[in-house]
């Protein structure tokens, strides 16, 4: 059988590509990608965004997503890209997606993309966890365990079935402090991305598998950074910063 072409002129060609962080503040961490793929979608449409569309029969927005963080977790650095048919100014992008997405859903920075992939740049991330009532020696403890070792094993399903993976290899670094609040302890860690990835609940179990601790509540959990990894563990840096200095024509 012949295969259809469709019919019309193809779509307008982008002619600029945006990178677009944001933040998913509050109730929102409780947002999947999916969630938010519709509500920025909607808000395109209420900004008048002269967004690029892919060929054939069921063209969709050019729009890509990279590394989000998992449901339930909140996060000030959620990354994704877009593609425009005309030029736009990227501040008043980011003012008109502002307003048009829910509260707790803030774009934060839009940049024009210059020449590199972004997803290469993001190669680890920098984790708060807020540990409510757990003092901060216990947590201390079960930090110097886990440091201690060179291999922590979890186990999580996927959608192919469980795999077991190690833990321990992702961490980069991880420090327990203590909050103003003598019933709460944080951990912050850089978790170099890896495949499969390791989540902060991979780490949780990990934890406790060197340790024993068990956080009588869920902690909070929020993504400060995402970007490439610096060197001496010392976090890491805006991905963003290459194409805030390529000179785009």
């Amino acid at each position: 059988m012949a295969r259809r072409i469709p019919e019309g002129p193809p779509p307008p060609p982008a002619v600029q590509k945006l990178r677009i962080r944001y933040a998913k503040r509050g109730r929102l961490r409780f947002s999947s990608t999916r969630d938010f793929a519709r509500a920025l979608e909607r808000a395109l449409r209420r900004s008048g965004v002269p967004m690029a569309f892919s060929a054939g029969f069921h063209p969709h927005p050019k729009i890509s997503y990279a590394n989000a963080a998992p449901t339930g977790t909140a996060s000030e650095a959620e990354y994704f890209e877009i593609s425009v048919t005309e030029r736009v100014d990227p501040q008043a992008l980011r003012r008109a997606l502002d307003d048009a997405l829910p509260p707790d859903l803030d774009v934060v920075e839009v940049v024009e993309a210059g020449p590199g992939s972004l997803a290469e740049r993001l190669e680890a991330s920098v984790w708060h966890l807020e540990m409510r009532q757990v003092a901060h020696e216990t947590l201390t403890y079960a930090v110097e365990r886990f440091l201690a070792v060179d291999h922590v094993e979890v186990t999580r399903t996927f959608k192919t079935g469980p795999r077991t993976f190690d833990v321990r290899s992702a961490v980069v670094s991880m420090v327990a402090t203590e909050s103003e609040d003598p019933f709460c302890a944080i951990l912050t860690m850089v978790v170099r991305h890896t495949t499969p990835s390791v989540r902060p609940d991979d780490i949780l179990t990990a934890l406790h598998a060197v340790s024993d601790l068990r956080p009588p509540v869920p902690p909070l959990v929020t993504r400060l950074a995402q970007g490439p990894l610096l060197a001496a563990a010392a976090g890491v840096a805006d991905p963003l910063a290459a194409d805030k200095d390529a000179v785009v024509p």
